[in-house]
């Protein structure tokens, strides 16, 4: 400790004994207040207000912010690439098909921000992210609706009662510019402003995707940690970016049928094949209002509404290989073609929660309550676009500069979807024991839906109706023997109704929902010092009654027959070995995964006995930082993946793969902090989206480097 007299002081008599101070004792230390702090974290908001991680007996991965600055994670599906067990099904342009354990996150149903549901109508920015909140495993009792896989959680900046502000500025590759700025502002001892922004431009993402969009997030915080604490805030993202529908797998002979397809590993991963006038727009944009009311025995109601507007006009090129096109008639002079593939629609969105919680004790014993209601109506409609026709092009032609002009945007709707949900849920932490704590938990849900398709003429030809009405259960037994250790088995339920997609058919409007369940083993174990966490879990998830085609050609609703399931193991870690060292990593292992019982029709999915598509044994991330002095941090990791079979299974893998990430750090002062990052270093061509036919690159090398000034 360095001791520094006050001024004025007379000097110390040198005969004098030199000055001993007492011994101070750390008991405890205080963990980082924000995630720009730290990677590791004790708590989370995704279990219906904030709560202690160890008192959720489910898996859950945290991202902060510091994670995600480190590694220059644009996107949420950047930083769900950097988490075990996650893999993405090439989509219809975009939209985040995520798969979690082997299992689709549905599209419409398991994203959200702060809570509440985030439609998967654009591609997500992390600029106003305070951290992304990954929970796994079946997760309906908690927010309705929703799959086998889990879900997540995009936790908004919130205003703090301080005045500090920074902006960062990215330059790299491909002419990728990226600038975005935090502002706190304090306007009273109890109410705050918080604006984030951003803009970023880039003539290639690294896997074939131009970039240009922009964002601005603004709350207003008043009443802040007193008994009524109020928010508004506005959000809004433009997205005007470009699309890279993907490439063909190719065979590795033009006369062998597909047994052991490949990438085309002749092609560099930024290459793009795509009309020049191929793009993926979209907006998102929505208001928030949020009210906490904190009572005078520690409870609490929080109630929250948002109104949100959402757009996406897409017009991309699917690529693909002549008939006979193989690796060994494979050239620059091979001819590829291009498809049309648009998509015009919007989405108008309004939420509404509200969640109380208490604790109480009765009969002995120590009690947790939550319980809350929700209500939403989410209408959505799709517009024609007229077919374009493309012309051809060949691989030794990359970025040719062919355009051609789509169209405008529509106001003739193809089809229109609209629904209104009603959730009510309650659960019950009840301490039966010092060390022992039982979890109940039930929600009750009632969608009702309605989808036309209208004619040109705007008469509707075909009109789907349902109402679906179901319960969700969650039971869990925590047992914590001490501070530092949590061990849990959880059970919990889950399903997904044929309106995920925003859309019924004669088949699907009939069809009761998917139902899904999960059983966990794990725990939560933190370091003598709780600098370092540990999160173990074994798991078995299974989906028992699949939606299925029925072969009767007089068949009025789908067949729910379908059963598959997945079992692992989970193993994440974060936080500092050494106060130098810091550590954050994930790892999935999958070794059991099946098909139990398959559709009755060959072409109608996944065979019987077969291992699901998306589901590798092996998945997850390591990244590790060293403070080598007081200006100078280094930092690097891999992200890895095992080999998967597209969608569907059609008869072959994807190839394994591991990529290398790099960074470094000088740190001029307090205000001025430079970073370098390089990621992909050694350029790997791997399959970061796959499906059937076809896959979507990730990204290539990128090297970037940021400043970030803090004032």
């Amino acid at each position: 400790m360095l001791f520094i007299a006050p001024l004025g002081a007379a000097a110390q008599d040198a005969s004098d004994p030199a000055p001993t101070l007492p011994t101070v004792v750390i008991t405890e230390r205080a963990e980082a207040t924000t995630g720009k702090d730290a990677y590791r974290t004790t708590q989370t908001a995704i279990g219906k207000g904030n709560q202690q991680l160890r008192d959720i007996p489910q898996s859950i991965t945290v991202v902060t912010e510091r994670l995600v600055d480190d590694r220059n994670l644009d996107t949420l599906k950047e930083v769900l690439h950097n988490t075990a067990g996650v893999t993405f099904q090439a989509s219809e342009g975009g939209e985040e098909d995520i798969r979690l354990r082997g299992f689709s996150l549905a599209t419409t149903g398991d994203i959200f921000v702060d809570g509440m549901r985030d439609p998967a109508f654009y591609e997500r920015d992390t600029f106003a992210n305070d951290r992304i909140e990954l929970l796994r495993g079946s997760a309906s009792m908690l927010f309705g609706r929703g799959s086998t896989g889990g879900a997540v959680n995009q936790v908004s900046k919130q205003p703090r009662t301080e005045d500090v502000s920074e902006i960062s500025t990215t330059l790299g590759s491909y002419n990728y510019r990226r600038v975005t700025g935090d502002f706190i502002l304090q306007t009273s001892e109890d109410a705050a402003l918080r604006i984030n922004a951003m803009a970023t431009r880039a003539d290639n993402n690294g896997a074939g995707s131009r970039v240009d969009k922009r964002g601005l997030a603004a709350a207003y915080r008043f009443g802040i940690d007193t008994a009524d604490d109020v928010t508004l805030s506005v959000y809004t993202l433009e997205n005007n970016n470009g699309i890279n529908y993907g490439m063909p797998w190719i065979k590795p002979t033009s006369a062998a049928p597909t047994s052991s397809s490949t990438l085309n590993n002749r092609l560099d991963p930024s290459a793009y094949y795509g009309m020049a006038s191929d793009y993926n727009k979209g907006t998102a944009n929505y208001v928030t209002a949020s009210h906490t009311h904190r009572f005078q025995d520690d409870s609490t109601l929080k109630t929250t509404l948002r109104k949100g507007l959402y757009t996406r006009d897409l017009r991309a090129s699917a690529i693909r290989l002549a008939a006979g096109t193989g690796l060994d008639n494979f050239s620059d002079a091979t001819v590829l073609t291009r498809g049309n593939n648009p998509k015009v629609q919007d989405l108008d969105a309004t939420y509404a929660q509200s969640d109380y919680s208490t604790q109480f004790s009765a009969l002995g014993l120590k009690h947790e309550v939550l319980a809350g209601i929700d209500l939403a109506r989410e209408a959505k409609n799709v517009y024609r676009v007229s077919a374009a026709t493309k012309p051809n092009t060949t691989v030794g032609t990359p970025d040719d500069g062919a355009w051609i002009d789509e169209g405008a945007r529509t106001t003739s709707v193809s089809s229109a979807f609209v629904a209104d949900n009603l959730g009510l849920y309650a659960q019950d932490m009840v301490q039966i024991a010092p060390s022992w704590k039982l979890l109940g938990g039930l929600r009750f849900d009632r969608m009702r839906g309605n989808f036309d398709n209208i004619a040109a003429s705007g008469a509707i030809t075909t009109s789907y109706n349902q109402t679906i009405a179901d319960w969700s259960q969650r039971w869990g037994v925590l047992y914590q023997p001490d501070a530092r250790s949590s061990f849990h088995f959880s059970y919990g339920t889950s399903f997904n109704t044929s309106a995920d997609t925003y859309s019924y058919s004669a088949l699907s409007a009939n069809t009761d929902p998917e139902q899904s369940r999960n059983i966990e083993f794990g725990a939560k174990l933190d370091s003598a010092d709780k600098r370092f966490s540990t999160r173990l879990a074994v798991f078995q998830s299974t989906k028992y009654n699949e939606r299925n085609t029925d072969p009767d050609s007089a068949a009025t609703a789908m067949l729910l027959s379908g059963k598959r399931h997945t079992s692992g193991l989970e193993i994440d870690i974060s936080g500092r070995l050494t106060p130098r060292w810091e550590v954050f990593g994930s790892y999935m292992w999958m070794p059991d995964a099946m098909i139990d019982v398959a559709a009755p029709t060959a072409t109608a999915g996944e065979r019987a006995g077969e291992r699901p598509s998306l589901t590798p044994v092996h998945s997850g991330t390591v990244w590790s930082t060293y403070q080598l002095d007081s200006a100078w941090r280094v930092g690097g990791g891999i992200n890895f993946r095992s080999e998967q079979a597209p969608n569907r299974n059609p008869g072959f893998m994807a190839p394994a793969y591991a990529t290398l990430d790099l960074m470094t750090e000088y740190r001029f002062s307090e205000r001025y902090v430079l970073k370098g990052n390089i990621t992909n270093v050694t350029n790997v061509l791997y399959a970061d989206a796959l499906y059937t036919a076809f896959y979507v690159p990730g990204a290539g090398r990128n090297v970037q480097v940021t400043l970030n000034v803090q004032f």
